[in-house]
């Protein structure tokens, strides 16, 4: 036990003097929580949308009343005056302005005839983001003018009506499971995985080596001291992280005691899976190039950036095995969802037992002599 724990005590000790390592381990994930989550998934707003009003009667003067009230509002776009039709497409698509609505000529005559009148909505559907919130905005203003002066007595369309189980969700807080996960990923291949292939190119792991230390403590101690590594990555984001998101959960005892199961069980995931893949490695570039590969293959299909629902079916497969998955799920369901204990058993499971499995596979594959 003295040497085990002389191990994890060398480890710890050269990452505490490492400032520099600590902060940048948790630098890239709290910059990506505080740019990525405002940058998106908010509600579009400044927009400008051209107007060219070829009617000019009372339905065209509702439109715009329409309009303004929307840019007074909620703020998704203001609207320009055209008189040329052909210029406002034009403008459309240069650039100068980020949609056009097109009234044409009779179009109050149609809705009083009940004769299907249409306005126009041209788009730069090159950017999907702007022209769906665009468009939406627009049809829901459609929707209104489709409302009669006087509503029926008696109701027979058909409505939904949408029961939103938890509030407003903003995309930081979203994003705020992803960021963990990630500080921890990076804890462990900088702090961890990179340290463990220099030390072994320097010679450290000789010292070890002409010791007494067995191969069983050797691969522990080095692991435990990774995870602890990860453990406090992740204590410090959640904490961090939730307070710049504003989420009072880690307040919660009950929520705390759960993360706390989740930072654990991950940890020993992410370290397993890192001592599975570094075991045999002795060159100390191939860490580094692995580094980014595994952050995209691993991060991205996750769902901590989009639901994994929407991937095609072999990015899905990847998410089915990554632990990145589990992680994350467990982490939204804590701090967005505050779901309990019954919300991350599953993901606590995976995780745990795919910790314990990588680390049983690589012990055999750690070589006892250079």
């Amino acid at each position: 036990m003295n040497r085990f724990l002389a191990i994890v005590e060398r480890e710890m000790r050269k990452f505490f003097r490492s400032p520099v390592l600590m902060i940048m381990s948790m630098m890239l994930p709290l910059v990506q929580l505080l740019v990525l989550g405002h940058a998106y998934g908010g509600h579009i707003q400044g927009a400008r949308v051209a107007v060219v009003d070829n009617d000019g009667g009372p339905q065209a003067v509702k439109i715009h009343e329409a309009f303004d009230s929307v840019a007074a509002n909620i703020a998704t776009f203001t609207t320009v005056p055209y008189s040329d039709e052909n210029r406002a497409k034009e403008d459309v698509r240069t650039g100068k302005v980020d949609a056009a609505v097109i009234i044409p000529p009779q179009y109050s005559r149609r809705v009083y005839a009940q004769e299907s009148p249409r306005i126009g909505l041209v788009v730069d559907n090159s950017d999907q983001i702007m022209s769906g919130g665009i468009e939406s905005e627009m049809q829901s203003l459609v929707n209104a003018l489709n409302q009669p002066v006087i509503s029926k007595r008696v109701v027979n369309d058909v409505a939904l009506q949408i029961v939103e189980l938890y509030p407003y969700v903003e995309y930081v807080k979203y994003l705020l499971a992803g960021s963990v996960a990630l500080a921890m990923y990076i804890s462990v291949m900088i702090g961890g995985g990179m340290l463990y292939i220099d030390d072994k190119a320097r010679g450290v792991h000789e010292g070890y080596l002409v010791t007494p230390i067995s191969k069983l403590e050797l691969v522990m101690g080095l692991n435990v001291a990774g995870a602890i590594k990860a453990v406090l990555s992740g204590i410090s984001l959640t904490v961090i992280g939730s307070l710049m998101a504003g989420l009072g959960v880690i307040f919660h005892p009950g929520a705390d005691l759960n993360l706390l199961l989740l930072i654990l069980g991950t940890s020993l995931a992410f370290n397993g899976m890192m001592f599975l893949m570094m075991v045999r490695v002795d060159d100390p570039l191939v860490p580094r190039a692995m580094f980014g590969v595994l952050n995209t293959l691993l991060f991205f299909p996750s769902g901590a950036i989009s639901p994994i629902a929407a991937f095609p079916k072999w990015l899905r497969a990847i998410a089915i095995v990554d632990p990145f998955t589990y992680a994350i799920h467990g982490f939204k369901s804590i701090l967005l969802k505050d779901g309990g204990f019954v919300s991350i058993k599953g993901d606590l499971l995976f995780l745990y037992a795919f910790g314990i499995g990588t680390l049983l596979i690589a012990t055999p594959l750690f070589k006892r002599t250079l």
